[in-house]
């Protein structure tokens, strides 16, 4: 198992430069009321394909050799990952496959396409995109980008948490959603040797809370098909971001769907920024919290603004 190093993160920033955005930060006064924390949201709502995964693929990416390369690239993903790989395949002009779920958004099939990568649909199992994924690769010869257990990815996750300690002096948590776990080994990655004091948590649905079950039972619990709103949530950690996970993050906490929803609405009302439900668990779980938050300086991971306008979840069918 290759763990990235925070040598391997600098590397990725300066790779990656210009090819993601060095997202904003903002706050909310109605917010910080409201947990009793100073909040600071850095939003990869705003990066280039919609989310943070832009940073990890965009890594990826260009990080292969002109001979792999040639062959294009491949993974399996909710929607995200494959999005953003799809985003940067294309700024490297090389091809991109993704297997996705059939009832992946269909708004995140459709962004895929738009950026030129292939769609492959499996069942909504972990196990049905595995098997799936494997003949994909065994056609093509393309590289495997794995979403999250992948040191490439994981160092380029790591950029979004060192431009967040530029931009806001004196943190005392950065708090990010899990799922696989990428972003939050990114996180820990680099904050444990750039600002070791600074306490990571993670927030995850109550009715996908593997990583929650993993932590406290001290090994890796994987579920396989877990239902939940915050549909990039619902893979389980692996070996990779394990590592990181069960040596640098402080708790993790769990919301469930509805307050998810209520934190997600909160958002989109006070702060006027679109969201996807991932990106409300870390909210949802301060507010569950707060005496854990409360007069600390908290950074607040927003992953992902790829939502389907048609299917938002306080909608009624």
């Amino acid at each position: 198992m290759e763990i990235p190093t925070y040598d391997d993160m600098q590397a990725a920033h300066e790779r990656i430069r210009d090819h993601v955005h060095r997202t904003p930060v903002l706050t909310s006064s109605y917010l910080d009321e409201l947990t009793g924390a100073n909040l600071f949201f850095k939003c990869e709502n705003l990066q280039k394909a919609g989310a943070f995964k832009a940073r990890g693929a965009s890594n990826a990416v260009f990080g292969l050799s002109d001979e792999q390369a040639a062959k294009g690239v491949a993974t399996h993903s909710s929607g995200n990952h494959g999005t953003c790989l799809s985003y940067a395949a294309g700024r490297r002009g090389i091809p991109c496959t993704v297997v996705m779920p059939r009832t992946a958004p269909q708004a995140k099939k459709d962004a895929v396409r738009g950026y030129g990568g292939r769609v492959v649909e499996c069942e909504p199992s972990t196990s049905s995109r595995e098997a799936v994924f494997a003949e994909v690769v065994a056609e093509s010869g393309a590289e495997f980008v794995h979403p999250y257990n992948d040191p490439r990815v994981i160092a380029g996750q790591g950029t979004c948490s060192a431009e967040l300690i530029e931009q806001v002096e004196g943190l005392d948590a950065v708090i990010a959603p899990i799922g696989g776990g990428g972003m939050v080994s990114g996180t820990c990655l680099t904050l444990s040797t750039a600002a070791p004091d600074v306490r990571i948590y993670a927030a995850e649905p109550a009715q996908a809370d593997d990583a929650m079950r993993s932590f406290k039972a001290g090994h890796i619990i994987a579920d396989d098909a877990p239902e939940t709103i915050a549909d990039g949530l619902k893979v389980p950690l692996k070996d990779l971001t394990w590592h990181f996970v069960s040596n640098h993050v402080t708790d993790i906490f769990t919301a469930s769907e509805e307050e998810i929803v209520d934190a997600m609405k909160l958002i989109w009302k006070r702060m006027k920024i679109v969201m996807e439900p991932s990106s409300a668990v870390p909210l949802a779980c301060i507010l569950n919290n707060k005496d854990v938050f409360a007069g600390k300086r908290v950074g607040v991971i927003i992953t992902g603004g790829n939502v389907d306008l048609d299917r938002l979840p306080w909608m009624t069918d």
